[in-house]
C-alpha cells in the first residue's frame, strides 16, 4: 500500500500536466473522467474499455477520438448485468451493479482508470481500504500493456481481473499475475497458429511488425520460438512506436518496400496501427500479404472500401465468435433521447453521424464546428463499427466475462456449511464478502465452469481460456467494403498437427487473387538438388546445388542428399536410385570381335593341322619331328578356344576354368616347343664320337619331358583351386556408377605363379633356341623358335602393366588379347614357313632338298646340303669313325 500511495502522489503530479487540453469536439482528454457509466447494486463489477483512442502526434497534448466498437463492448457488459439481474436462477434476489471507465487505449490512462474503478471518479483512495468492498472483480482491459498496469494496481487488494482482449503470454505467470484471468486464448497459441499458417502456405521469408508494448514484444518472442525448427525465417522485424511519428513510419515502410519478403505479420493494437496503415496507403504500397493478429483482424475500423485495395486479402486468427441473443435489439435502443445525461451516447452520435447535439463552447472555438443533430436519427447497417452484430467476438468475450463473475459469486453465496473452501471448511460471510474470496482456488472463479451459447467456459490453472481461433480473411463485399469471412479455424485442444483447418479454396489473397502469394528469400530447390546455405545469411537464403553422383534428393528443399545403397546409383536427374549397370565382357562389339578372332585362330590352326596330317610323309613334316608338331598344333587350338571362356558373365565354374585351362594349355604348348628345341640342340651338339645323348631324347623321352613340364603346371593349378580358387567378384571400387563383374583370382600368389611358370618355360625355350640358331640343316627350327619365343615373351611382358591398369571389362579384353597374340605368334612363326613350302613350293619338299652329303678329305669333313656348305677340321679318329659308321661309301 505504501508503494501505491507513493506512486499515486507522482501520478497526481503528472495529471496536472496532462489536463491542459481536456476538451474537444470528438472526445475528451484521457486524463479526466467526465465520461463514465455506473449503476448501483449489491455487488459491483468494475469495467475498463478503450472508449477513446489517440489519433497521432505527441500523446500528452493530442486529442482522443471516440471508438464506437469499444462502446459496443461496454453496452454488452450493461446488457449482461441487466440480463443477470432479471434471471431468477442465477443470483436470485441479488442485484449486480457496474462502474465503467475509459482507458483511452493508453497504459498511463489505464492506470488512472483502475484507481477510479477502485474509488470512483473523485479518486479518494481511502474508500477501498476501509473494509469489505462491493467491488468483486474488474472486466478489462483490451490491450496487454494496459492490463499489466491495471492488474498490478489491483493485486495489493487481491481483486480478480478478467480480460476480454489481452492475450499476452506474460499473463500466464501466476507468480507475477496471481489475480489475472482471461476469456481470450493465450498468445502462445496464437503464435503457434500463425507459425503453422506460414508453413502451410510455404511462406519461408516473412517480415514482422510489433507494437512497442508487452503484447507486441511477447508475441514476437513467441513467434521466434515457434519458428526455431521450421523452414520459416524472419526477414526483418520492426517496432511500431506507441506514439505515432511519421519519420519512424516512413523508415518502416522503406524497409517493407525494399525487402523481398511479401508476407508481413503484424502484432499490434488497433490504436497505434491505424495511423501507420493510413501512411501505408498514402505511400501507395501494394502487394503485401498481411497476417493480422487477433488484436486487429476483426477491427471494423478498417472495413471501409478505401482500405480494400491495400489491405484486401489480409488473413489472421481472430477470437472465436459467439451469439449474444437480444444484444442487437438492445444496441438499437441506445440513443441520446433515452440517455440524455450520458455524454458517451452523445459522442456515439457524433462519431456515427458527424454531428453535434450541443452547440460549440467558447473553449473549443478553434475546433471545426459540426452540424447539429436531433438524436432521433436511426442507427443503420452501415454503422458497422457499432452495430456489427453478425459476428460477436470481443463483445462475446465481455459477455462471458460478466457471466463468469456472476457464476462465481453465485457459487460463493450457495456454499453449504462445512463444505466451504475457507478455514475449517467454512463459507464466506454473505454480508461481508471480499474480492479475494471470489477468486478462491476451489469452487469459485478459478474453477468456475458453466455453459453459455452452447460453449463451456472455464479457466485452467494459469487463468487462461480454452485456446480456439477462427481464421479470418478480408474479402470484398457487395458494396466494395471489407467483409470478415471465416475460412478456417485453429483448435488448440486437438492433437499436435491436427489443430489447424483451412479452406484453401475459399481464401481471397492480396490483389484480389486466388493464387497463393509467394514469399521466399530463395526459390525452392527442385528434387535432385540440395540447399547450400549462404554464409552470414539466414537459413532461408540459400543456393541450389545439384546432388553429387551417387546421391539423390527426391523432394523439394532437401537440406542434404541421400547416398544410394552400394548396388544402386543415382539417375541423371539425381531424383532416384537405380540399380547399377553390371559390366562384364559380353558379346558386344568388342567381345564379338575377340570371339571371331579366337574362332578364326582355332580354325586356322586346325587347318594347318590337317595340312600336316595330309602331308605327314613329306620330308618337311618328317624332318621337323611330326609328333611334336601335332602336339603343338593341338595345344594351340586349345589356347585359341580357351579365350572364349573369358567372354560372358563370370560364374564360379567359368572363373576356375578360364584360368586353369589357359595356364595348362599354354604350358602344354611351350613344353612341346621346349622338347623340340632340346632335340634340335642335342642332334647338332653331339659331335663327340661315342656321345650317346640322342638316346635320351628319343620319342618316349620327349613325351616324358612334355608330360612332366605340363604336370608341374597342373599341380600348381590344383593347389590354387583347393586353397583359394578364383570366384566371381562385384568390383564397386573402380567405378562408383557401375558394378564391374569380374573374376577375382582368389590368390594373387597362385595367379602370378602360373604366369611365372609359363614365362620360365618360354625363357628356357628362347635361350636354348638362341644357342642352336646357327646350326646347319634345312630342318633346323631353332631360328623360328627363337623368334616365336621372343614374340611370346614380349606379348606377356606388355600384358602385365596393361592388365594392371585396364579398367573394368578391358582387363579381361587385355588378357584375351595376350592369349590370342601369343598364340598367333607361335602359330605363324613355327608353321607359316612350312605351310608356305608345302602349299606353294612343293618342289622344295623333297628328299634331295633335305639330303646331307659329307666328304672326308684328309683330316677334314665337308658337309653339303641344298642351302649350306661347311667344312670342319676333325681329328684322325673322327675321320675313321665317320668313314666306318656314317658314310661307308665315302659320302
Amino acid at each position: 500500500l505504501a508503494i501505491v500511495m507513493h506512486f499515486y502522489i507522482i501520478y497526481q503530479f503528472i495529471i496536472k500536466i496532462m489536463d491542459k487540453d481536456r476538451n474537444s469536439t470528438f472526445g475528451k482528454s484521457p486524463t479526466t473522467f467526465p465520461h463514465f457509466d455506473a449503476m448501483d447494486g449489491d455487488f459491483l463489477i468494475g469495467a475498463i474499455f478503450p472508449l477513446h483512442y489517440t489519433k497521432h502526434g505527441d500523446w500528452f497534448w493530442s486529442l482522443c477520438r471516440f471508438d464506437p466498437r469499444a462502446f459496443r463492448w461496454s453496452q454488452a457488459l450493461r446488457f449482461a448485468v441487466e440480463e443477470i439481474n432479471y434471471n431468477q436462477h442465477l443470483l436470485p434476489s441479488i442485484k449486480l451493479g457496474y462502474k465503467i471507465f475509459d482507458s483511452c487505449a493508453y497504459p498511463l490512462t489505464g492506470q488512472r482508470a483502475a484507481l477510479a474503478v477502485l474509488n470512483g471518479p473523485s479518486e479518494v483512495y481511502s474508500s477501498i481500504c476501509s473494509g469489505s468492498s462491493p467491488l468483486l472483480a474488474v472486466v478489462g482491459e483490451s490491450g496487454s500493456a494496459q492490463s499489466i498496469i491495471v492488474s498490478r494496481v489491483l493485486q495489493p487488494f487481491r481483486i480478480p481481473m478478467i480480460s476480454y482482449f489481452s492475450s499476452c503470454a506474460c499473463f500466464s505467470d501466476r507468480r507475477e499475475f496471481p489475480t489475472f484471468f482471461r476469456v481470450i486464448p493465450n498468445d502462445d497459441y496464437q503464435v503457434k497458429a500463425i507459425a503453422q499458417l506460414l508453413q502451410h502456405f510455404g511462406w519461408t521469408w516473412v517480415g514482422v511488425l510489433n507494437g512497442d508494448h508487452a503484447y507486441g514484444r511477447f508475441a514476437l518472442q513467441g513467434l521466434r520460438k515457434e519458428l526455431v525448427n521450421t523452414t520459416v525465417c524472419i526477414a526483418y522485424h520492426v517496432m511500431i512506436p506507441l506514439l505515432y511519428k511519421r519519420e519512424k513510419a516512413l523508415e518502416i515502410l522503406d524497409v517493407m518496400r525494399h525487402s523481398s519478403a511479401r508476407v508481413v505479420v503484424a502484432f499490434s493494437a488497433e490504436g497505434e496501427l491505424t495511423p501507420f496503415l493510413k501512411e501505408y496507403m498514402d505511400q501507395n504500397i501494394t502487394g503485401i500479404q498481411w497476417i493480422a493478429s487477433e488484436a486487429w483482424v476483426t477491427a471494423s475500423l478498417f472495413s471501409g472500401s478505401q482500405f480494400y485495395p491495400y489491405l484486401g486479402g489480409t488473413i489472421g486468427f481472430g477470437i472465436r465468435q459467439g451469439p449474444v441473443s437480444g444484444l442487437r435489439e438492445y444496441l438499437l435502443t441506445v440513443n441520446p433521447l433515452r440517455y440524455p445525461n450520458n455524454p458517451l451516447v452523445q459522442e456515439l452520435w457524433g462519431a456515427l453521424y458527424g454531428c453535434s447535439l450541443n452547440p460549440p463552447s467558447s473553449i473549443s472555438q478553434n475546433v471545426t464546428q459540426l452540424p447539429a443533430c436531433t438524436g432521433e436519427e436511426p442507427i443503420r447497417e452501415q454503422h458497422s463499427a457499432y452495430l456489427n452484430t453478425s459476428s460477436f467476438r470481443v463483445t462475446y468475450n465481455v459477455y462471458k466475462a460478466v457471466y463468469a463473475i456472476a457464476h462465481s459469486l453465485h457459487n460463493l453465496l450457495s456454499c453449504e456449511l462445512g463444505k466451504g473452501p475457507f478455514q475449517n471448511s467454512s463459507c464466506a460471510d454473505t454480508t461481508n464478502i471480499y474480492p479475494w474470496q471470489v477468486r478462491t482456488v476451489k469452487q469459485y472463479l478459478q474453477e468456475v465452469s458453466f455453459t453459455i451459447s452452447g460453449e463451456t467456459v472455464n479457466f485452467d490453472e494459469k487463468g487462461d481460456a480454452i485456446p480456439s481461433y477462427d481464421l479470418i480473411n478480408w474479402q470484398r463485399g457487395v458494396a466494395g467494403n471489407i467483409e470478415f469471412v471465416k475460412v478456417g479455424m485453429f483448435d488448440g485442444s486437438k492433437d499436435a498437427g491436427k489443430e489447424l483447418f483451412i479452406q484453401d479454396e475459399a481464401i481471397m489473397w492480396t490483389g484480389h487473387q486466388r493464387e497463393v502469394p509467394v514469399s521466399l528469400c530463395s526459390d525452392s530447390c527442385a528434387a535432385g538438388n540440395r540447399k547450400a546455405f549462404r554464409r552470414g545469411e539466414p537459413l532461408c537464403c540459400f543456393d541450389c546445388v545439384p546432388c553429387d553422383s551417387g546421391k539423390i534428393s527426391n523432394e523439394t528443399d532437401s537440406v542434404d542428399c541421400t547416398p544410394c545403397p552400394e548396388d544402386y546409383w543415382s539417375n541423371t536427374a539425381r531424383t532416384e536410385c537405380i540399380p547399377k549397370a553390371v559390366e562384364f565382357l559380353t558379346h558386344d562389339a568388342m567381345g564379338l570381335t575377340l570371339t571371331v578372332i579366337s574362332v578364326v585362330g582355332a580354325c586356322l590352326t586346325a587347318a594347318i593341322l590337317l595340312v600336316f596330317i595330309r602331308h605327314r610323309n613329306t620330308p618337311i613334316v618328317r624332318v621337323n619331328n611330326s609328333e611334336l608338331s601335332f602336339f603343338i598344333l593341338l595345344s594351340l587350338i586349345l589356347c585359341f578356344l580357351c579365350a572364349l571362356l573369358f567372354i560372358g558373365e563370370p560364374t564360379v565354374w567359368s572363373c576356375m576354368l578360364r584360368h586353369t585351362a589357359f595356364s595348362i594349355t599354354f604350358s602344354l604348348c611351350i613344353s612341346c616347343i621346349l622338347g623340340k628345341t632340346l632335340v634340335v640342340l642335342a642332334a647338332f651338339t653331339a659331335t663327340r664320337p661315342g656321345n650317346n645323348i640322342m638316346k635320351w631324347l628319343g620319342p618316349k623321352q620327349q613325351r616324358v619331358i612334355i608330360f612332366a613340364c605340363t604336370l608341374v603346371q597342373v599341380l600348381i593349378c590344383s593347389v590354387w583351386l583347393i586353397a583359394a580358387p578364383p570366384f566371381p567378384f562385384k568390383n564397386t571400387q573402380y567405378s562408383r556408377s557401375k558394378i564391374i563383374l569380374e573374376c577375382s583370382v582368389g590368390s594373387d600368389w597362385a595367379f602370378w605363379s602360373v604366369l611365372g611358370y609359363i614365362g620360365l618355360l618360354a625363357c628356357l625355350c628362347f635361350v636354348l633356341a638362341f644357342l642352336a640358331r646357327k646350326l646347319p640343316g634345312n630342318f633346323n627350327e631353332a631360328k623360328y623358335i627363337t623368334f616365336s619365343m621372343l614374340i611370346f615373351c614380349a606379348v606377356w611382358l606388355a600384358f602385365i602393366p596393361a592388365y594392371v591398369s585396364s579398367p573394368g571389362k578391358f582387363t579381361v579384353a587385355v588378357e584375351i588379347f595376350a592369349i590370342l597374340a601369343s598364340s598367333f605368334g607361335l602359330l605363324l612363326c613355327l608353321f607359316a614357313p612350312k605351310c608356305y613350302i608345302i602349299l606353294l613350293k612343293p618342289q622344295k619338299n623333297t628328299k634331295e632338298h633335305y639330303r646331307v652329303s659329307a666328304k672326308v678329305t684328309g683330316n677334314s669333313v665337308k658337309i653339303q646340303t641344298s642351302s649350306v656348305s661347311t667344312t670342319h677340321v676333325l681329328c684322325d679318329r673322327c675321320v675313321v669313325l665317320l668313314k666306318s659308321k656314317l658314310w661307308p661309301s665315302g659320302e
